[in-house]
């Protein structure tokens, strides 16, 4: 192997070890070294990158502890392991929730056995998001990531990392990034104009209702095009709006739809219409985000994105290689509670 083909970034953050180890292995995966390869002597790679001796020791005694290697006294350092052909995901959502195994499992399942499947979270933080792609760039084929953090972050603090990604690796889910010119393939959902539009949907439902307030926890890292979209359609159709940060010291007010994005506030709207004596779908309107089994079987109306359709089309779409924008299905499901 021509020591070359080994890339070495000197201002990468990652170790130059770490560095090594990623190359080897990215390019075992990509088929590019294949079994019986010879690898570049230790004194080769330390002269080439000016690397420390100790360095490459180090990245080749961790390639060979994970069977990548193996070292022939007397002759150097071959490959040990050919690629298992199967393409390796990097997945890297958010956070855990319900859904979001709805749309993990769904990933699963359209890929099949081709391809290996981590999963990490970020947990709205971009230096944890950074912390994650450093660690593990090389190491995948492809970088599947769900770009929600916090909302009073600046964007360039995760932009920076979401370009160090090659573009050809990179897949947007759940929401698009626009000011990314690289164009990565993106299932994403259109917040603002796909809550207006399943209010649009069943205005005839909501004319009862003079206003409409939107229980939005300040705390709880949701999409602000949410209240955007909310907002317009009340505009648009003559109808007070409120946002409330929580429900548990609301009083409720008749001829008012209440829309709810967290499943506690769900309960305790609930709670609150009964104790009233008020009838959902009458005095009270009721709409809550996402689709549950139990939301079905209480009457609950729902605007949800389609969670299993996203999970299978980014699966279907990064099989096939098209690098295209996909807006995923959102609709309105009418029950009793609006």
């Amino acid at each position: 192997m021509n020591s070359a083909l080994i890339s070495i970034n000197p201002f990468d953050k990652v170790p130059k070890y770490k560095q090594i180890v990623q190359s080897v292995m990215r390019d075992i995966e990509r088929g590019v070294l294949k079994k019986g390869d010879q690898l570049p002597s230790i004194s080769e790679l330390s002269i080439e990158y000016l690397l420390a001796r100790d360095t490459v020791e180090k990245a080749y005694r961790e390639l060979r502890a994970k069977g990548h290697i193996v070292s022939v006294q007397g002759k150097g350092y071959y490959v040990q392991s050919d690629s298992d052909k199967k393409i390796k995901i990097l997945l890297i959502f958010n956070k855990l929730s319900s859904y979001k195994k709805i749309i993990y499992y769904s990933f699963l399942k359209a890929l099949g056995d081709t391809a290996i499947v981590d999963l990490q979270v970020h947990h709205y933080s971009a230096s944890r998001f950074q912390e994650i792609i450093e660690q593990n760039l090389g190491a995948y084929n492809y970088y599947v990531v769900m770009p929600h953090f916090t909302q009073d972050l600046d964007k360039a603090d995760y932009l920076d990392t979401l370009k160090s990604i090659p573009k050809n690796e990179l897949v947007l889910l759940d929401r698009d990034i626009p000011e990314l010119t690289s164009n990565p393939l993106s299932i994403y959902q259109r917040f603002d104009k796909d809550i207006f539009e399943a209010l649009e949907s069943a205005n005839d439902l909501l004319l009862k209702y003079s206003k409409i307030a939107l229980v939005f926890p300040s705390d709880g890292n949701y999409p602000v095009e949410i209240v955007q979209g909310v907002r317009n359609f009340c505009i648009n159709y003559h109808k007070k709006f409120e946002i409330k940060d929580s429900i548990n010291d609301e009083i409720l007010e008749t001829k008012t739809a209440y829309i709810v994005v967290e499943e506690n506030d769900l309960a305790e709207l609930a709670k609150k219409v009964k104790q009233a004596g008020y009838t959902l779908g009458k005095e009270i309107g009721l709409i809550s985000f996402n689709e549950t089994t139990l939301k079905e079987l209480l009457g609950i109306t729902v605007v949800s994105t389609d969670f299993e359709t996203m999970g299978r089309t980014a699966a279907s779409l990064l099989l096939n290689k098209q690098r295209i924008k996909v807006k995923n299905p959102f609709y309105m499901i009418r029950r009793g509670s609006l």
